[in-house]
């Protein structure tokens, strides 16, 4: 189970269109995803899951900064949450790391998420793999670490996939 802070809570029904409605449906129903426009308080990378679990996992490990992150398990997609404005310095710290980027979706306005309820159990479609406790903060560092971490992680899972083919094929 996941629970989100008030502070997050409280920053998540700001980024709602409409703030009351948000407040509503999490008081009634705090497992309720709501949906929430893209731009104005957060942009979204998108990634399929896979890529986006084994990044997820390379900066918890490291003890990298990250934002919020959330899951839509039956479209086996991850968000990661970022200040608006990132996409640039994300976008030069992926070019720096690889020629060749993993597919990913950068969303900055003209759309919308649904984000999971403040109280998500597994098992929920939805559901926070790093709640939010606030405001997203603008330090650079969480952009260029998740460029960083894409890519690696995406380097990773080829090698994985690939693993003792050469082995096989030299016999």
């Amino acid at each position: 189970m996941q629970r989100v802070l008030r502070s997050g809570v409280q920053w998540l029904t700001h980024a709602a269109e409409d703030e009351e409605a948000c407040r509503d449906t999490w008081k009634y129903d705090p497992r309720s995803p709501y949906p929430l426009p893209i731009g104005p308080c957060f942009e979204l990378l998108a990634v399929d899951q896979e890529l986006a679990l084994e990044t997820f996992d390379q900066l918890r490990r490291r003890e990298l900064p990250a934002g919020p992150v959330l899951a839509d398990w039956a479209a086996r997609k991850v968000g990661f949450m970022l200040a608006p404005g990132s996409r640039d310095l994300f976008l030069r710290a992926l070019a720096r790391q690889t020629d060749t980027p993993p597919a990913y979706r950068y969303l900055e306005t003209d759309a919308v998420v649904v984000v999971p309820g403040p109280l998500t159990m597994t098992g929920d479609r939805y559901e926070w793999l790093l709640p939010p406790v606030g405001e997203i903060g603008s330090s650079p560092l969480v952009a260029s670490a998740l460029a960083v971490m894409l890519a690696a992680s995406a380097a990773l899972i080829e090698r994985a996939a690939h693993f003792g083919e050469a082995d096989c094929n030299a016999g």
